[in-house]
């Protein structure tokens, strides 16, 4: 049977009446309006628990949108095959780091997918550590991330840092109690780093 995918009816629900604060991080945001569709959010239903509950469709959302009732997820992780909640590896980074999902770049969410992977299927144990010796983790603007290698050595991963589009405008919201540790998650676009590159080890 198909998981059933559900949305919040702002007529029926006052917390839609009450809209996220828009924080300003993005630089043009004119340009970062959502335009992932509800029939797009459909197409990723099983990526998400049953009983996942949707914000509908608003062409004038922005990805910067903070919340306590909604989290901002970007499409990307979802279009590459991960499911949420979120595999240990992934999360822990995120957790460690303080960022939000949004402002984790596609070349980001390649890397971490591709180390899970070899977690998963190589029987390799891999850690923060592991990665800190790999990347640096670099500030692209409007407080958005991805990985940069160190310095003198050759791109551990081959094949993640090709060039994305539109995903800036690909992203959509869920209802933070309806999904595991949702309520637990950033509220905001500032991560615990405040350097613009961070430098996960030594």
């Amino acid at each position: 049977m198909a998981k059933m995918i559900t949305r919040s009816s702002p007529a029926k629900n006052p917390e839609n009446n009450s809209p996220p604060r828009n924080q300003g991080f993005t630089k043009n945001p004119s340009l970062e309006l959502c335009r992932f569709t509800d029939l797009e959010i459909d197409q990723l239903r099983h990526c998400f628990h049953e009983g996942t509950i949707f914000r509908p469709f608003d062409s004038s959302m922005k990805s910067d949108y903070k919340s306590d009732a909604w989290v901002t997820f970007p499409a990307a992780p979802f279009q590459i095959s991960y499911s949420y909640p979120f595999p240990a590896f992934t999360q822990s980074f995120f957790t460690l780091i303080g960022l939000s999902y949004i402002q984790a770049m596609p070349m980001l969410w390649r890397v971490l997918f591709t180390l899970e992977q070899i977690i998963e299927h190589g029987g390799i144990d891999i850690g923060l550590s592991e990665l800190s010796r790999m990347y640096n983790l670099v500030s692209h603007g409007s407080h958005r991330f991805l990985f940069k290698h160190k310095p003198q050595q050759p791109h551990p991963l081959l094949k993640v840092t090709k060039n994305d589009t539109n995903w800036r405008n690909q992203f959509f919201f869920v209802r933070r109690g309806s999904i595991p540790n949702g309520n637990y998650l950033p509220k905001n676009g500032t991560p615990r780093v405040g350097y613009r590159i961070l430098r996960l080890g030594p």
